[in-house]
């Protein structure tokens, strides 16, 4: 990979992650990664002087000499974005589309060209080397483009290739699953708080837990519901606050809120399509 020349059409956090990750993996240099948003220089200024990759609102310039291009704006602005940057790209190049919602039918149509998209959904935990990611190849895409993609990737984590339609529920699922594990935290602190405990040992005891935890999945190969069940004594603490959570909603409120971030998947699909139409 070190041959590549990577652009960034985008600098937020999913994108930042992504630099960050292939970075550490040592898999591109700094130099041969350009980063380039709509307007704002002093958050390209930051990515010089954090990661050392080089920074430009020239799109021209951006993707002259490119040879994987993200796509790493909001999804609401991929129609005028790709308007801006499409006569700049050509078939020899390579997308890898990390948009929420957006189908590489749809980019195909917005760039009028037959250029071969990657559709992935890393997460944040990729700046650590961490990410969940799935991939899946447009039709213009090859073994070799998903070859390319797929080792991108697992330099900052694990890769599963996946259907296209499949992608929204990864979206909610992994996409967004940090947040939902990050809010859990924030209630595990607070409880932790009301009951006494110094913030920064409640803090280690909660992350241990979950990292602990975590690893329990991964290692034993037993079903949550087996490991659970191991810890559960008939009528112990455990058990209390188990039942607690079943008691208010905790179970169905975890579905329904990747029910719903899957919905919301297909929604940002669907007002793409709206403004292709306009």
């Amino acid at each position: 990979m070190q041959s590549y020349k990577i652009a960034f059409l985008g600098a937020g956090s999913i994108a930042e992650a992504v630099i960050a990750g292939l970075l550490e993996a040592n898999l591109v240099k700094g130099q041969d990664i350009t980063v380039s948003n709509r307007s704002n220089t002093d958050r390209l200024s930051y990515f010089k002087s954090k990661y050392d990759v080089n920074g430009t609102h020239d799109k021209k310039e951006l993707l002259r000499n490119a040879d994987i291009i993200f796509f790493a704006m909001k999804p609401k602005d991929v129609v005028e974005a790709i308007a801006e940057v499409k006569e700049y790209i050509t078939e020899k190049q390579f997308i890898i589309s990390l948009l929420a919602g957006v189908s590489t039918s749809s980019m195909t149509g917005l760039l009028e060209k037959h250029i071969p998209i990657v559709r992935s959904m890393p997460n944040t935990s990729a700046a650590i080397l961490k990410s969940a990611t799935a991939i899946c190849a447009s039709a213009y895409a090859t073994e070799e483009h998903l070859r390319i993609a797929r080792q991108l990737f697992e330099a900052i984590g694990s890769v599963s290739v996946v259907d296209e339609e499949q992608m929204h529920a990864v979206t909610a699922l992994a996409g967004s699953g940090p947040a939902y594990v990050y809010y859990m935290v924030e209630a595990m602190e607070q409880a932790a708080r009301e009951a006494g405990l110094d913030d920064e040992v409640a803090k280690s005891l909660i992350l241990q837990t979950l990292s602990g935890a975590a690893d329990m999945l991964l290692t034993t190969g037993k079903h949550p519901a087996v490991l659970r069940a191991e810890i559960t004594s008939p009528n112990g603490t455990t058990q209390a606050g188990i039942e607690t959570l079943q008691n208010n909603g905790f179970p169905d409120a975890i579905i329904k809120c990747i029910k719903r971030a899957t919905e919301r998947s297909h929604e940002l699909g669907e007002t793409l399509q709206a403004l292709m139409k306009q």
